[in-house]
């Protein structure tokens, strides 16, 4: 093959990478008004038990039209569900994740640790609490540096719900 026919080819070549860019760039602008019913905030909690409280989240959700999911999910009993869960939720439209945990309230920063997602940690009180809830506070509010988890009130999922729609707005 002579160098003209050489230069030719990588010309054709580069024409067309142009012209499926263009025409990738062209679909992506049509997808973007599409209106899709999923999900953009997460709502996890470590057990069923912590329904009641985390449905407030839920509620004030729907009632800002924000699309939601609710998933019960524990850091100790099932550790890498959490994990696959905090990974894949930015491809699957998740924008932000609201966590409730109560004791050591683990889920919030295992959740922080496997995504880049904003993270909001709603401390939940128990029977089995230490000083009403003190325990779970500390555990969210005192994450490690590189792992940032917002944490609202004790109990307080409705603020994390408030919160989330303030980062989708931002």
């Amino acid at each position: 093959m002579s160098r003209d026919e050489e230069l030719e080819r990588g010309r054709a070549s580069l024409a067309e990478e142009e012209r499926l860019a263009q025409a990738e760039t062209e679909a992506e602008a049509e997808f973007e008004d599409l209106d899709v019913d999923a999900p953009v905030v997460g709502i996890l909690m470590g057990s069923k038990s912590d329904l009641e409280t985390m449905q407030k989240a839920a509620d004030e959700l729907k009632a800002r039209g924000i699309m939601h999911e609710v998933r019960v999910m524990s850091a100790h009993r099932d550790p890498e569900t959490v994990a696959e869960y905090a990974r894949n939720a930015h491809m699957r439209g998740i924008r932000v994740i609201i966590a409730g945990a109560g004791l050591s309230a683990a889920l919030p920063g295992v959740v922080a640790a496997h995504t880049d997602l904003p993270v909001i940690g709603v401390p939940l009180s128990s029977r089995l609490s230490a000083m009403g809830g003190l325990d779970a506070i500390l555990s969210i509010a005192q994450m490690p540096p590189g792992v940032p988890v917002a944490c609202v009130g004790l109990d307080n999922a409705k603020n994390a719900a408030v919160l989330a729609a303030r980062i989708l707005a931002a």
